[in-house]
């Protein structure tokens, strides 16, 4: 009887805004991150870019989830629409923590996995971008949603080969120059890249899980 009348009911089409908004956000953090390991002159200006985008995002998240709570009829369920906002802002705020490792320890040099996994970073955040006004038409995007939830989930598990790669380097390259400092500050950059792309792949879960209850 409850969904019958929710049928009937205009449904609040915000939230799919919001969420491209955030999206959108994303990308362009992922962007000033790539550009913030690509350069060694430069890194001050990038870092003040992924703040400032990881405070849009906070406020775009604050905007879903006081909506959440406001609307009557939401799109799809109300803990679906919380776990993917939640989901999205987790990986700029490892995004942000990144930058704020490399602030912290003033590095000026990166390795080459890191710049591969900037790279991975971002094709993610292009895939997160896509797969936001999808969601609006669930039906009709389904087999292209879980498609983008495949390739999101096929690049992590290539981040973690870079990964692999790049701590191995990085121990090697450490022990040859007996510099332990170097191995620390590096792992612990190496180890927030890699969770922003394990908060991508939280992302296509939760794609996944919504276009799977409401088919």
């Amino acid at each position: 009887m409850l969904d019958w009348f929710q049928r009937l009911m205009p449904r609040e089409d915000k939230f799919f805004e919001l969420f491209k908004q955030h999206a959108a956000v994303i990308v362009a953090g992922a962007d000033a991150l790539r550009k913030l390991l690509e350069t060694g002159d430069q890194t001050g200006e990038y870092c003040k870019q992924v703040f400032a985008r990881e405070n849009e995002a906070d406020e775009i998240t604050r905007q879903v989830l006081v909506a959440v709570r406001r609307t009557f009829i939401t799109p799809f369920d109300r803990s679906d629409i919380q776990a993917l906002i939640n989901s999205m802002d987790d990986s700029i705020d490892q995004m942000n923590k990144t930058a704020k490792t490399i602030t912290l320890f003033e590095v000026k040099s990166f390795e080459p996995h890191m710049r591969e996994m900037a790279d991975v970073i971002m094709r993610a955040a292009e895939l997160t971008i896509e797969a936001m006004p999808l969601l609006s038409h669930l039906r009709q995007n389904a087999s292209r949603l879980n498609a983008i939830a495949e390739e999101i989930t096929k690049v992590e598990e290539e981040s973690d080969q870079i990964y692999d790669r790049g701590i191995k380097a990085l121990f090697l390259a450490s022990r040859e120059a007996k510099d332990p400092m170097g191995y620390i500050v590096g792992a612990e950059i190496y180890d927030h890249l890699e969770k922003v792309v394990d908060r991508f792949e939280d992302v296509a879960n939760h794609v996944s899980g919504i276009v799977i209850e409401n088919l």
